[in-house]
């Protein structure tokens, strides 16, 4: 007995080509038994009289393609037939179509759905697409689109699923699956179809003899034409969907959690990629998945029909390396983002390896909940955002005597991230300290899974470069600007790759080498080497990649003209904060990632344990072994040429790092502070990174026994330095954003140029006085151009004389020269037990002081006699014509920089590139 067949055409509103499909399905070689036309609009009556047709169903305009084939299939009684033949009004079959499909079905009982080979229409010689499948990641790709049908690809039978055009299936597992999922419209609905046709134990397969002539997508129906961004955004919806209805129970809230996350990290990487229309249609998708229904009604119905194990349809989806490949021999430079699709997915190892460092993160500065800022080492508290912006340009430092001066470029950054938290300033660093680590993770994980196909490598990059000792070191010690350039580094190297390729690439590189380098003042020349070399190896890029250097050469302008005009240009190079004097490592322990002496915190735990110091650098070594083995071995690997870059870079790093710790420009008192290596260390350890992962995706064996020795030696050598913050150790600390007692603080409120002279002991005979103006010195009125400043000005000399005198019993009167020095208090910090009380004694007994009291910053004396004139407001960068006239060209440079980040609308893209796109995977 023949098996009847309802064949459902649905036609939306204003179908041209609808009376060409129905006579092509009237003139087909085994004719269906029913027709039935899903008419979605009144334009279609014209085309419908007199053809042979037996039901036509009104519904309303507007409703998508799955949801017409539905109501037809109702309408129709499907319980009458045995296969349903789904057409749209721009399908065109063959005459032998439905001939060849029925064949596939009646030879093989568990076959339920087939598929024909579907034609383009404006080019019948060409393949639109033949069978569908999955990645491993779960995007959705076609097995064959857009090339010449040579027969090539006749031998394929079993397929993951099958276009939604021509689709022949039998009506008893329609049912029972319950057709297309409503909450896919178009895009991935046949596929998803064919994917619960699978699990619920029958087959699906393509059928080469039968052709099927298509006008386009699904996404096209009922639409003239679809953007780019609609198209994106029903792709990314309809994945975003699938995920949620695939995913395991247990796993489900987490993939909830990070949609809209994960959505903005993704606008992020559609801005630097120059895709601006994709950044609406991601947050649309995510948005709309997240809050959206159907999920639930989704996973019943799967978990209803399901009766196989994933694992059943895993051979019949396509591996990293045949995606891979498939790009590699496609014809034409491949879409940036189709390129990056099936590289590994940060919901894979990525995800993991963020949340077990942020984990990490939260143990080890556990100390600092509650706190409201942290202070301490090379960081003091932020002022408020107005004090923040009056930072940046030439503006008044309220440092010492207060001098008007250049601005550091960090300013800008200080003033950027405490206006995150702009009622709070210094919470954005505490929240900066909680999420240092994963962070840092994420860079690196995004930088390396660029040359990646597999999670391995990105994983063990991401916990090098979380672990990595100056990192570390830089928390420990407060330097907040090293810390920053650390993030910075990893998103640097991949804007500047990207840069010779694209303009707004080139605008985000220009805005992170700003950033680092003004975090980083150490690294300006390397990294101004390393553009030059890799503008000059390619010249017609050339212009794009020096770009990158120029809003940071703006920046840095006037700073560099005052510090080469006082005869210091090596000051330009200083570390922004507060000074922090530290002895440099030897170039052999800086090899081994150690910024100054400790070995990373190995010396103290050996001397603690009672072993001697010296067994430290050893077991330093024998811990970083593996990974630098790993870095160096990728210069044995395939990818000998491509590790040269890196581990040039690491090199440039290395001699960064050793040279800072010999040039000491900075003063602390009478003593010389040299530049920090550590942001050299960083450009170092980045570069054996990139290198190391580079080895292990190209090495042909022991990748998986060097990567899980250099990710547990990494891991080892960095629990000193994480324990420091737990043990007290760490120089940062809580604090509760104040810089000077309250009573001094509230006094200096009304006038910013009022004085605490601190007096701190050092030694026997030794004191270091800092005059504090206003409610104290924060982070953002540390200048270099200060602390850089080799002279002692005569207020410098007036302060001396008047902390010597207040420190000994010399009997002379102090009043008028606090009055002429704008002083009011006298803070004695601790220090040194003898000099401390030798001192105390002296202000004690000073006639013209009064003690306040013990304070939580030491002992503090007031001269409350002592007549102080009004000081006149400080001078902000607007209130000189310098000033402004610098602050104008430092905007300029930084706006500049972010227009030309701004993607433009794209040119000569292609169609192919842009449904490409829509296959991405997270």
């Amino acid at each position: 007995m023949q098996p009847r067949v309802l064949a459902i055409v649905a036609s939306p509103a204003g179908a041209k080509q609808l009376r060409r499909t129905l006579d092509a399905v009237a003139a087909q070689t085994r004719r269906p038994d029913v027709v039935v036309v899903a008419d979605l609009g009144p334009s279609s009556a014209d085309q419908l009289a007199g053809a042979p047709v037996d039901t036509v169903v009104q519904l309303p305009r507007g409703r998508a393609l799955g949801d017409a084939l539905a109501h037809a299939v109702r309408a129709a009684a499907p319980a009458a037939s045995d296969l349903l033949w789904l057409l749209t009004a721009d399908t065109v079959p063959d005459r032998s179509a439905l001939a060849a499909l029925l064949g596939a079905l009646e030879v093989a009982p568990s076959v339920a759905v087939a598929g024909p080979k579907l034609m383009r229409a404006d080019d019948p010689a060409v393949l639109h697409s033949y069978g569908e499948t999955l990645t491993r990641l779960g995007a959705s790709r076609p097995l064959v689109q857009d090339e010449l049908d040579q027969a090539q690809h006749d031998t394929r039978s079993d397929v993951l699923g099958v276009g939604a055009a021509g689709m022949l299936v039998r009506a008893g597992i329609w049912n029972e699956l319950r057709g297309f999922d409503p909450e896919l419209p178009s895009i991935d609905a046949a596929l998803d179809f064919c994917v619960r046709v699978r699990l619920a134990g029958s087959r699906v397969v393509v059928v080469p003899s039968a052709r099927v002539a298509v006008g386009g997508g699904p996404e096209l129906f009922g639409r003239r034409s679809v953007s780019d961004a609609a198209r994106l955004r029903i792709a990314r919806a309809a994945q975003l969907h699938r995920r949620l209805v695939y995913a395991k129970p247990m796993v489900l809230p987490l993939h909830w959690l990070l949609l809209v996350p994960l959505a903005i990290v993704r606008s992020l990487v559609h801005l630097v990629s120059k895709r601006p229309f994709a950044v609406p249609a991601e947050l649309a998708a995510a948005l709309g998945t997240a809050f959206g229904g159907g999920v639930r009604q989704a996973r019943s119905n799967l978990k209803r029909t399901r009766r196989l194990r994933w694992a059943a349809i895993a051979p019949l989806r396509m591996t990293s390396r045949e995606a891979k490949e498939r790009r590699r021999r496609r014809p034409g430079a491949p879409d940036v983002e189709s390129a990056v699709a099936d590289r590994p997915a940060f919901l894979g190892g990525g995800i993991w390896a963020v949340l077990a460092l942020a984990a990490v993160g939260l143990l080890v500065f556990a100390p600092f909940v509650g706190a409201s800022a942290l202070a301490g080492g090379a960081l003091a508290p932020l002022g408020t955002v107005q004090e923040l912006w009056r930072s940046v340009g030439t503006t008044w430092h309220g440092t010492g005597d207060g001098v008007v001066g250049p601005g550091d470029p960090f300013a800008f950054v200080l003033a950027a991230l405490g206006s995150l938290t702009f009622w709070s300033p210094s919470l954005s660093v505490l929240l900066l300290y909680f999420a240092a680590l994963p962070l840092a993770a994420w860079g690196a994980w995004v930088l390396v899974a660029g040359q990646s196909t597999g999670d391995r490598a990105p994983v063990v990059a991401a916990v090098a470069w979380a672990l990595a000792p100056p990192f570390l070191a830089a928390l420990a010690e407060g330097r907040l600007s090293a810390l920053i350039a650390h993030l910075a580094l990893p998103w640097l190297v991949l804007a500047s790759v990207r840069a010779r390729r694209s303009w707004p690439a080139a605008g985000i590189a220009a805005l992170l080498f700003a950033l680092t380098t003004a975090s980083a003042p150490s690294l300006l020349p390397a990294l101004l080497i390393a553009l030059i070399v890799w503008g000059a190896t390619k010249p017609r890029t050339a212009a794009r990649v020096l770009f990158i250097a120029v809003p940071a050469l703006v920046l840095f302008a006037p700073l560099a003209l005052a510090q080469c005009s006082r005869g210091t240009p090596l000051a330009l190079l200083a570390d922004p904060g507060v000074p922090l004097a530290s002895e440099p490592a030897p170039a052999w322990q800086q090899a081994l990632g150690a910024p100054v002496l400790g070995q990373s915190g190995w010396t103290d735990l050996f001397l603690a344990l009672g072993t001697g110091g010296g067994w430290a650098a050893v077991a330093l070594a024998v811990l970083l072994a593996p990974f630098a083995v790993l870095a160096l071995s990728a210069l044995a690997s395939h990818a000998r040429i491509a590790a040269v870059p890196p581990l040039v870079l690491a090199a440039c790093g290395l001699a960064t790092a050793i040279a800072a710790g010999r040039v000491a420009v900075a003063f602390q008192g009478d003593a010389a502070v040299p530049i920090w290596p550590g942001t050299g260390l960083s450009l170092y350890w980045l570069g054996l990174v990139v290198a190391a992962g580079l080895a292990l995706e190209h090495l042909p064996v022991a990748r998986s026994a060097l990567a899980g020795a250099a990710t547990a030696g990494a891991a080892i050598a960095a629990l000193p330095l994480l324990a420091a913050p737990l043990l007290g150790a760490a120089l940062v600390a809580p604090s509760t954003g104040a810089t000077l007692p309250a009573i001094a603080a509230a006094q200096a409120s009304s006038d910013p140029t009022l004085g605490t002279l601190e007096l701190a002991p050092l030694g026997p005979d030794r004191y270091l006085a800092v005059v504090h103006r206003g409610e104290g010195t924060t982070l953002e009125e540390t200048s270099t151009w200060v602390t850089t400043d080799p002279t002692v000005s005569a207020a410098d000399r007036d302060a001396a004389d008047l902390a010597g005198n207040l420190v000994s019993r010399s009997g002379l009167a102090t009043a008028d020269a606090m009055a002429d020095a704008h002083v009011r208090f006298v803070l004695l910090s601790p220090g040194p037990q003898e000099s401390r009380l030798r001192a105390a004694e002296a202000l004690d007994g000073n006639r013209d002081l009064v003690l306040v009291g013990e304070t939580p910053f030491g002992t503090l004396w007031e001269a409350p006699a002592t007549p102080l004139d009004p000081a006149p407001t400080p001078p902000g960068p607007l209130d000189t014509a310098p000033g402004r006239w610098i602050l104008l060209a430092d905007l300029a440079a930084i706006v500049a920089a972010v227009l030309v980040s701004v993607p433009s609308a794209g040119r000569g893209r292609t169609r192919p590139a842009i449904a490409r796109m829509t296959e991405e995977t997270a």
